[in-house]
C-alpha cells in the first residue's frame, strides 16, 4: 500500500525552523550591503543581478534543504541526488556570484580567512578537497553514518558545502588576489572536475545490488527519516513503514541508478555552462585586445 507523505505532517514536510534561518539569511544580505554598508568603508550597492542571484540561491537552498524534496532525500536516493546536485553545484554559485566584491575583500583583510582560502583555492587542493569528500561521503558506510544522527548528519553537509564554495572559488575568482587560473586552465580545472567526480556517479550507477541500508534497510531508513520527521510522529506511523517501497514504486536499486545518472548529468549540464561562459569571455576579451583596422581617412 502507498502513502502520502502528507502523513509526516508540516514540520516535517515545510522545516518552519530551516525557513526562519533562511529568511534570517536573506535579512542579513539586505543590512550588510544596503543600510549598514558605510561601516564597512566606501562600498556600492550590489547590482540587481546580484540581488536577483542571491534570493534566488536562498530560494533553491530552502527547496531543497527544508521544503519536502528534503524529506525525499530520506526515502529516495533519487531526490537525495537532486538535493546534492542543487546544493553543491548550484547553490554555491549563486552565492559567489552575488557577494559583492568589497564583501569579499573585507573578508581577506581577516587573519585566519585569508590564509585559508588563498591555501585551499590551490586548483590541486580544491579539486581533490571537493571531490574527494564527494566520493567518500558516498561510500556506504560514510553514507549510512552521515543519516545516523542529526549532529552528524548537519556537520557533515556543512564540510561539503565549504569543499563546494573552495572548489568553485578559483572558477569564478571573485576577486583579483583568488584568480589564479588563465582561461585555458580554467577548461582544464572544468574536465579535471568532470572526471574525479565520476567514479563516485559510475558506481552508484552500475551496482546490481542495493548500497545505502537507510532506503533498503527498515531500521536504518527510520533513523534516517528521524532527522526531519519529529519522534513523536516517526513512533506513531511506525508500524505502517514498512521501507521506501510504501511511497514509490521503484525498486531500490532502480531508485539508485536514476539517482546517479541524474547527479551526472546535472553536474554536466552545470559544468558546461560554466565552460561554455569561460570560452565566451575568453574570446570576447581576446577581440577586445586586437587593434583595430586602420580607417581610410589614415591611410
Amino acid at each position: 500500500m502507498w502513502l502520502d507523505i502528507q502523513i509526516f505532517g508540516f514540520r516535517a514536510l515545510w522545516s518552519p525552523f530551516f525557513l526562519m534561518f533562511v529568511i534570517l539569511l536573506g535579512i542579513a544580505y539586505y543590512l550588510i550591503t544596503g543600510p549598514l554598508r558605510g561601516k564597512f568603508g566606501e562600498n556600492g550597492k550590489p547590482t540587481a543581478r546580484q540581488v536577483f542571484m542571491f534570493y534566488t540561491a536562498l530560494v533553491l537552498l530552502y527547496l531543497v534543504k527544508g521544503a519536502p524534496i528534503d524529506l525525499l532525500s530520506h526515502i529516495t536516493l533519487t531526490a537525495h541526488m537532486i538535493q546534492m546536485a542543487i546544493y553543491l553545484l548550484v547553490f554555491p554559485i549563486l552565492i559567489i556570484k552575488a557577494i559583492p566584491e568589497w564583501v569579499w575583500r573585507n573578508m581577506m583583510e581577516t587573519r585566519v580567512v585569508a590564509p585559508a582560502l588563498k591555501l585551499l583555492t590551490k586548483p590541486l587542493i580544491s579539486l581533490l578537497l571537493f571531490n574527494g569528500l564527494f566520493s567518500i561521503y558516498h561510500i556506504p558506510v560514510i553514507f549510512n553514518f552521515a543519516k545516523s544522527s542529526p549532529s552528524v548528519h548537519t556537520t557533515i553537509s556543512i564540510v561539503l558545502l565549504i569543499s563546494a564554495f573552495i572548489v568553485w572559488i578559483p572558477l569564478l575568482a571573485p576577486i583579483k588576489e583568488l584568480d589564479k587560473l588563465q582561461p585555458l586552465l580554467k577548461i582544464g580545472y572544468i574536465f579535471a572536475n568532470s572526471v574525479l567526480i565520476t567514479p563516485a556517479c559510475v558506481l552508484i550507477i552500475f551496482s546490481s545490488e542495493p548500497l545505502y541500508a537507510i532506503y533498503s534497510q527498515g531500521g536504518a531508513w527510520l533513523q534516517a527519516l528521524s532527522l526531519c520527521v519529529p519522534q513523536d510522529v516517526l513512533q506513531g506511523l511506525a508500524p505502517q513503514l514498512s521501507g521506501p517501497e510504501t511511497f514509490i514504486s521503484l525498486s531500490t536499486v532502480d531508485d539508485q541508478q536514476l539517482g546517479g545518472i541524474i547527479m551526472k548529468v546535472m553536474q554536466e549540464i552545470t559544468y558546461g555552462i560554466l565552460l561554455g561562459t569561460i570560452i565566451f569571455a575568453w574570446f570576447k576579451g581576446e577581440s577586445n585586445k586586437i587593434d583595430p583596422l586602420p580607417s581610410s581617412s589614415e591611410t
